[in-house]
């Protein structure tokens, strides 16, 4: 059982009476009368082939206030996207799968493209950047959750707990963001989170000061879940990055356009396991893994803090790096600690492989900061599309309709 500490930041909603996922469905189907909920689940064609996205459909084939299930499907040729149709159609509920790869969205990203305002990068941000637009178009939704499909641990109460804070009539959130602790087997995982973001976040503070943006950063439990949820007219103004600082992007973005007040976070899980990413991945033809996850989220809190008006040199990266290393090194210390009382496992070996690793890479995640000062970093709003191409979500709802429906 969670805590009940509020840290005065942003409101925290904690796991007190493990009240049973039936109570919390039907406070669900009451409020979905005013105001109806959509799912975007933003997957790769690959995942469909696990057991983890077959047990999150079963699990959501039980849901009933869900209006509507976006799935954007990456990396997947007609063949597959047919297997897809057929994968979901168990599915009760309305639902629509993006064919990213197919001829119809593949012509309006051309579009885009030709307007300088297509992803340019694919991924998860550019998934998920698709699927906000079509729910945008769709207007079935006026709250809306996006999780990831690769969850082993998935279960209804997880989906439940966290849109529950933006579906609620009566409450006045308009973000949440889910965390859990991330155990599995024994261990305790969770490197990125605990080893990268949250000493860089104390070093960032302790050469900076109490930055309202890095206190509010801070205040999250775990600001790397890609789990969270929002009401729909969030989703119109935000500008996310296309690359592994998809998170901090969304969590900058809401700290620009919203007051604390309105922004949430919830305990979802005891324990949340997924697919595991290795340190660095050296049969990738780029930097993967964790190697590459750290330099994209380093860059991605950089450029928020450039936006604020925080002077950052060549000098200050080397600072910064200093002052990470001595924070990691402690913060080693105290989750070795936390791990042996609660009987699990932790390699400190490798633990202080990661940091030494993160250190270097917030060196050259400042380094391409400085070096590219005209990068266009994120993925244009909705709201600037609509301006520049206004018929763009009609045809973009028309072709996913199409590919669902008709032949492909």
């Amino acid at each position: 059982m969670s805590d009940f500490y509020q840290n005065g930041i942003i409101t925290n909603f904690h796991n007190l009476t493990r009240r049973p996922v039936e109570a919390l469905e039907a406070d669900l189907v009451r409020f979905a009368r005013k105001r109806p909920m959509s799912l975007i689940l933003p997957s790769l064609f690959s995942e469909l082939e696990g057991p983890a996205l077959d047990n999150i459909v079963n699990c959501l084939a039980k849901v009933p206030y869900l209006s509507e299930i976006v799935i954007g499907l990456d990396r997947a040729d007609r063949e597959q996207f047919l297997f897809a149709r057929e994968f979901f159609s168990r599915l009760p509920q309305h639902h629509r799968i993006l064919w990213n790869d197919g001829p119809r969205l593949r012509a309006l990203d051309a579009e885009l493209e030709a307007e300088g305002l297509s992803p340019q990068e694919p991924g998860k941000g550019r998934n998920v950047w698709y699927c906000s637009g079509y729910v945008l178009a769709s207007a079935r939704a006026e709250a809306v959750a996006l999780h990831d499909c690769d969850i082993v641990t998935y279960d209804r109460e997880m989906l439940a707990r966290l849109i529950y804070p933006v579906a609620n009539p009566q409450f006045n959130y308009e973000f949440c963001k889910g965390y859990y602790s991330r155990i599995a087997e024994g261990k305790l995982n969770g490197r990125v989170s605990r080893l990268l973001v949250t000493p860089m976040i104390r070093a960032l503070k302790k050469i900076y000061g109490p930055l309202p943006y890095l206190e509010y950063l801070d205040s999250y439990r775990y600001p790397l879940s890609g789990e969270f949820s929002m009401r729909v007219d969030v989703l119109n103004d935000i500008r996310i990055p296309s690359d592994w600082g998809l998170e901090i992007g969304v969590l900058s973005e809401v700290h620009r356009n919203y007051s604390t007040k309105r922004l949430c976070q919830v305990d979802i899980a005891d324990a949340y396991d997924h697919k595991h990413q290795c340190l660095i991945d050296k049969e990738a033809e780029k930097r993967g893994g964790l190697d590459r996850m750290s330099l994209d989220i380093a860059k991605a809190i950089y450029r928020k803090l450039a936006t604020l008006g925080v002077q950052i040199s060549a000098e200050s990266f080397r600072t910064i790096k200093a002052t990470y290393y001595r924070i990691a090194l402690d913060i080693i210390e105290t989750y070795y600690n936390d791990a042996v009382m609660n009987g699990l496992k932790v390699d400190r070996h490798s633990e202080e492989q990661a940091v030494e690793l993160f250190a270097q890479n917030l060196m050259e995640a400042g380094r391409i900061f400085l070096d590219n000062p005209h990068d266009k970093p994120f993925i244009p709003s909705w709201s600037r599309v609509q301006a520049a191409i206004p018929d763009l979500q009609e045809r973009m709802h028309a072709a996913v309709e199409e590919d669902n429906l008709g032949n492909v």
